[in-house]
């Protein structure tokens, strides 16, 4: 029988995720071991939280307050960092490097962020960093673009990246409920934080494409490649508009590659049509599709947050590290190295897409004639138009447009205009229609 193999792992955090790889290390060593013939061992655990209850008990001195006892313990080969953030958390990736040791880690922000240095450390130090679980949780969407898809040139990713933002999305659109009203309801069933900011306003869904971007186009990407926004500004009366026109409403990350090789980046509510998959995810699920031009079509998905997914997702990287593989495909990514060619990053007013419009116009003659006029001279071409009955503020009726593709920088400035209207009851919302390329036979 083949000897087996121990990694030995000192996990930094002890909060959800932490908890959750420590009962993985604990409780299916062997299984694991039977399967790979690797013994994942964890030596120590520590945090700054030494009496708070969790979900498994920890051996007698394995939980410790001090750092140190993980960085300077020469036995211990990768540092598990769970803490977040990218303050603390960076300069303990940097420590455990110089120390000698692996880092795998969920901290989409950090490496969002601060990637470029932290990737440098771990070349210089001939060690490699494991980040599978930093986007969405439990599927294994690294590993599929590091690897999986390497023959392919990724020319699509279309993600639902954020579990809170599509939970409130799905809520509101099957209960009809509010943005406040719902946003409440998944923080009290701990779908959302306290602060729910980074999630609702898309940062961490940038977060996590700029982490797969890199991986799928092939180069180091900052977060001010990538436009953002968010979904707090989502009304009711759009999602029932959408569905009635046969869409659904998520907030998506989009990273797209023209035929010249330019890349565009970008997240924000869209309007996909109710019969693409990704419009059928719903709760607090993730889902990625991709599309290379050998395989096609592919879809991920799975739970993307949660203490065993995310933990799950980090074992899968410690079992990478301890049989080789991690430190090979690391040392060879373009993302990490910087040895790529640079991204030509098309900005979002560059970009050529389809509208949604709702305006509140008044019910007066001449009204279409007017809003229809500078739509025509910012050359944008009504696709569809809905008005129903009924009565706004100051006499105005809702009317939804949807528009044939055009420039970003057109539907801005036709919308600064229509503002400007005296017609016009307010500045028009206008979400954009992603159209997701289906496989053709």
């Amino acid at each position: 029988m083949a000897e087996t193999k121990v990694l030995r792992i000192g996990i930094v955090g002890f909060g959800t995720v932490g908890t959750g790889l420590a009962k993985i290390l604990l409780e299916d060593a062997r299984t694991i071991a039977d399967r790979t013939g690797i013994r994942l061992e964890l030596v120590r655990v520590a945090d700054k939280d030494t009496t708070s209850p969790r979900k498994i008990t920890l051996p007698e001195g394995l939980l410790t307050e001090e750092l140190d006892r993980i960085i300077n313990d020469d036995s211990i080969h990768v540092v598990a960092e769970l803490v977040g953030g990218t303050t603390v958390a960076k300069e303990i990736h940097l420590r455990a490097l110089r120390a000698g040791k692996h880092v795998v880690t969920a901290n989409k922000a950090l490496l969002a962020e601060h990637g470029r240095a932290i990737y440098a450390a771990a070349i210089e130090a001939d060690k490699s960093i494991g980040f599978e679980a930093s986007c969405c949780g439990g599927i294994p969407i690294v590993l599929a673009l590091r690897t999986g898809l390497i023959a392919n040139r990724i020319e699509g990713l279309y993600g639902i990246l954020n579990g809170t933002c599509n939970y409130i999305l799905s809520q509101m659109t099957q209960s009809g409920a509010d943005f406040k009203s719902v946003l409440a309801d998944a923080q009290a069933k701990g779908y959302a934080e306290a602060d729910p900011t980074l999630d609702i306003n898309g940062t961490d869904t940038a977060h996590k494409l700029a982490i797969l971007g890199g991986i799928a186009f092939g180069g180091q990407i900052r977060m001010d490649d990538i436009y953002i926004e968010g979904i707090e500004h989502i009304d009711i009366e759009d999602i029932h508009n959408a569905r009635e026109m046969g869409y659904v409403i998520k907030l998506l990350a989009i990273g797209e590659q023209a035929a010249d090789g330019s890349v565009s980046l970008r997240v924000h509510p869209s309007l996909i049509h109710a019969s693409t998959p990704l419009a059928a995810v719903s709760g607090p699920f993730n889902a990625v599709s991709v599309s290379g031009h050998s395989v096609g079509k592919t879809m991920y998905y799975g739970r993307g947050a949660g203490m065993m997914a995310t933990a799950s997702a980090v074992t899968a990287d410690l079992i990478e590290i301890a049989l080789g593989n991690s430190r090979r495909a690391f040392r060879t990514m373009p993302m990490v190295t910087g040895t790529g060619q640079a991204l030509s990053i098309r900005k979002i007013h560059d970009i050529e897409c389809r509208f949604y419009i709702r305006l509140m116009a008044k019910d007066e003659p001449g009204v279409v004639a007017k809003y229809g006029k500078i739509l025509a001279n910012h050359k944008i071409s009504i696709r569809g138009a809905i008005q129903h009955e009924g009565r706004g503020p100051d006499n105005t009726v809702p009317v939804v447009i949807t528009t044939h593709p055009t420039l970003e920088q057109n539907m801005f400035n036709a919308l600064d205009e229509l503002a400007r209207l005296k017609v016009i009851g307010h500045r028009p919302v206008c979400i954009r229609i992603v159209d997701i390329p289906e496989d053709s036979e």
